[in-house]
């Protein structure tokens, strides 16, 4: 596969997974707990980085805003900035990627192209670990919660919007490294034509300087006993 198809290939893989990313910031389900009646389920309590809301069996949610950013618990705080940066992140990434990629008209030479490719891939990789760091953490508490017999409070289970966030970070993650893996033919090709450049050159100079000689096998003793015959045949 070409270096452009790759990066055209990288980008739809790199922005597909940025937009799963993000659409787990408001995305309700991060945690989820049923309480299940004789028939129908009562009530279902479920939590996001923002609100905690209770939905009955008629449909009807009561939710509840958390009241103080400083009074949260740590984890929420960490998983907020981590994702909060994997979508910043990604954001600098698409707009990296559209102007370094080879199809795209704008950001000069191929050189300066090839340096913003490279900085989508790492952009994009960034954002990948940040929000598989943040749903990681998240999971971690939820099932620590869950299996500890000393825990009495109410038990939650994963919710969608975690495995969203895996599934869009392992995308910007495999994207971020085609585009980093894109550029090694680049750089390889540029390598090889300054190669190839500097030896033509040396190769120029050289002949340059066996022209100023054009008879290497005589030594100057030879050119003195010709230029003394000729001075000699110059009177006859």
């Amino acid at each position: 596969m070409s270096s452009m198809g790759m990066e055209i290939l990288a980008f739809i893989i790199s922005v597909s997974g940025w937009i799963l990313i993000s659409s787990t910031l408001p995305t309700d389900y991060w945690k989820v707990s049923s309480i299940d009646g004789t028939v129908i389920t009562t009530a279902t309590f479920w939590s996001n980085l923002w609100k905690t809301c209770v939905t009955d069996s008629t449909g009807i949610s009561n939710c509840k805003d958390f009241p103080s950013m400083l009074a949260l618990d740590a984890y929420i705080q960490v998983c907020r900035g981590l994702m909060i940066s994997s979508v910043c992140l990604g954001f600098f990434g698409s707009i990296f990627a559209l102007v370094g990629m080879k199809c795209t008209k704008i950001g000069g030479a191929d050189g300066s192209k090839a340096k913003l490719a490279f900085l989508a891939g790492v952009s994009f990789v960034l954002t990948g670990l940040c929000s598989l760091t943040a749903c990681s953490l998240y999971a971690h508490r939820i099932t620590s919660e869950f299996f500890d017999p000393m825990f009495l409070a109410q038990k939650f289970e994963l919710g969608v919007a975690l495995f969203i966030g895996w599934a869009g970070s392992v995308l910007s993650i495999i994207g971020g490294a085609i585009f980093c893996f894109s550029l090694a033919g680049t750089f390889k090709t540029s390598r090889a034509e300054y190669s190839y450049s500097g030896a033509t050159s040396f190769g120029t100079s050289q002949t340059k300087g066996v022209s100023k000689h054009p008879n290497p096998s005589k030594t100057p003793s030879d050119y003195r006993a010709t230029s003394r015959q000729f001075g000699k045949n110059v009177y006859v």
